[in-house]
């Protein structure tokens, strides 16, 4: 009696078959009985985290609202505002980046812009993290009274934390923020946002100095910003001592996109 000789080809072709069905059975698969039965624990994930440099202007000086970490890793370093989402709370990265703000200044900045992202095995001892950092802008008025009652947080002139012992890569994260400020002082009106809601054109002119390290022609400064048309006349304030009393201005609507078409140092 002659034996079925079950060769080789025959097995590839049962093999090819069984693997035609399973890959039906995976088609026919509705996409929320995928996502039902998906197990993101089953993953390894980055940390995720949100750090924010949070710039303002007072006495002529640029500040940096910084805060002492009350825990490991790095405790008792300073360190840029910051901290991880929330899923429950945040819809978004500036969801984020807003609610760390309000808790530290107890405002919402005016102006927040994404500046980069940094991720890698060896900037926090907790493991594979990843940041998105962000620069923003408040006015010194309107969160300083907040600032004071927190105890853990400090506004100090930027070139006292440049040399400063910050956590984790904040430094670097720092300066490149202020690099970011003086490029936007060059070519827009960003920088307001760093002022009181109404300010005058010498306050503004100032900081405006103080990010590019230069000084600026007054008249053709304000020249300038008449002919953009990007503020409006609020009213007198009245000078301390025996000073004429300066027009104050507020932006208008639209200048966060503005851009000049030439750079205030050419």
């Amino acid at each position: 009696m002659c034996q079925s000789i079950f060769c080789p080809k025959d097995t590839i072709l049962l093999i090819m078959i069984k693997i035609s069905d399973a890959m039906g059975e995976c088609m026919r698969e509705t996409e929320a009985e995928f996502l039902r039965d998906y197990d993101r624990s089953s993953y390894l994930a980055p940390l995720i985290t949100v750090d924010a440099a949070i710039f303002t202007f007072h006495d002529d000086e640029l500040l940096i609202l910084l805060t002492q970490r009350s825990e490991h890793p790095e405790r008792g370093k300073w360190a840029l505002p910051g901290g991880f989402v929330d899923e429950s709370k945040d819809m978004c990265l500036e969801d984020t980046v807003q609610r760390k703000l309000c808790e530290k200044t107890g405002v919402n900045a005016p102006y927040i812009e994404q500046l980069m992202s940094v991720g890698n095995h060896h900037r926090d001892a907790r493991g594979w993290s990843v940041t998105i950092a962000y620069t923003a802008l408040v006015a010194f008025q309107a969160c300083q009274s907040f600032v004071e009652n927190v105890s853990e947080a400090r506004w100090m002139a930027y070139n006292e934390a440049l040399v400063m012992e910050l956590a984790f890569d904040h430094l670097d994260i720092l300066q490149a923020a202020r690099e970011r400020l003086k490029q936007k002082a060059l070519y827009s009106m960003i920088p307001a946002y760093a002022l009181s809601d109404t300010f005058t054109l010498s306050e503004l002119q100032k900081f405006l100095e103080v990010l590019i390290d230069k000084p600026i022609q007054k008249k053709s400064f304000r020249r300038r910003v008449e002919q953009a048309n990007l503020v409006e006349e609020v009213g007198l304030r009245a000078a301390e001592g025996k000073g004429r009393p300066s027009m104050t201005y507020r932006l208008k609507d639209g200048a966060r996109d503005f851009t000049f078409i030439r750079n205030l140092d050419t």
